[in-house]
């Protein structure tokens, strides 16, 4: 009964979490608007992040100086891979961003491929092929040459393909516990987007005294609650359900940012586009379906 008890509220832990993040483009665009343009408004984000998180790492830095370097620099690149997620938010339509970072299973498959040397089963193989299709048919919609347009997409696209490389070191390197990986996670983010701020826009000059108190109250809100709270009950959840279902009920992030886009934002998908994210999502299934395990099968 505890069992059930504690799957149960795993399994609303993860729906929540997509919820969220589905809802993490309007934070991102309210600091644009204020006035941190680009990645300015990520950087005070995850700043805020990093500075809540702070007394966790400072409680727990005996066993970050333990932790393995390479199991540090994947959290940290993790971290990394969302700011340039977070970013395209700011620069390409929300649907497209998300259903552009959920192509991370055909990226995980190929690194886990041809980096790692682990067997790919075919139920893998036609994850990677639908995957693909689905990102030509909605890159595509338009008529035009099936690539990303503009720096979102761009972004969004990379940030998958850095999520991807993030997740096989942590797969191949574990070794931290959620509360050490949550703070590493926010400081990668926040040296990331220090890094590529300034590549994007420049700093904005004569922020409005009167925009400080919201800058500051956004930031600390989307730091504290998507950053912080959401990945850690995240963490918490993840081992505690199948990889198959963390990975089907993350998609309510696909249908919350979808639908709440095209409702505040006015961003609606055309048909091919719609077409090109099933395509996408379904890619996602193929690649989170349980398979029967053979000898050398790639682990995860």
């Amino acid at each position: 009964m505890q069992t059930d008890r504690h799957t149960a509220l795993a399994s609303l832990i993860v729906i929540v979490t997509g919820t969220l993040w589905g809802l993490y483009w309007l934070p991102v665009r309210r600091l644009a608007e204020l006035a941190l343009p680009g990645a300015w408004g990520t950087l005070a984000i995850v700043a805020a992040a990093a500075l809540l998180l702070a007394p966790v790492a400072i409680a727990r830095r005996d066993r970050l100086g333990r932790a393995d370097p390479l199991a540090l620099g994947a959290v940290a690149l993790g971290g990394v891979a969302f700011v340039l997620y977070s970013v395209g938010f700011v620069y390409g339509r929300v649907a497209i961003i998300i259903l552009l970072f959920f192509l991370t299973p055909v990226w995980s498959t190929l690194i886990g491929r041809f980096l790692m040397g682990w067997s790919v089963p075919r139920l893998r193989l036609a994850a990677i092929a639908v995957g693909l299709v689905g990102l030509a048919v909605m890159l595509g919609a338009d008529g035009a040459v099936p690539v990303p347009r503009g720096a979102g997409e761009w972004l969004a696209l990379l940030s998958g393909l850095l999520w991807s490389v993030a997740t096989t070191g942590m797969r191949a390197r574990p070794g931290l516990a959620p509360p050490e990986a949550a703070f590493v996670f926010a400081a990668g983010a926040t040296l990331g987007a220090l890094a590529l701020a300034p590549m994007l826009e420049p700093w904005p000059s004569g922020l409005p005294v009167a925009a400080l108190g919201p800058v500051l109250g956004w930031a600390t809100l989307a730091g504290g609650l998507w950053w912080g709270l959401s990945m850690a009950g995240l963490m918490w959840a993840t081992p505690r359900l199948d990889p198959a279902r963390v990975g089907i009920l993350l998609m309510s992030e696909v249908l919350v940012g979808a639908v709440s886009a095209a409702l505040i934002a006015g961003e609606a998908l055309g048909p091919l586009e719609i077409v090109g994210g099933i395509l996408v999502l379904v890619a996602g299934l193929l690649e989170v379906w349980p398979i029967r395990r053979r000898g050398g099968a790639a682990p995860g």
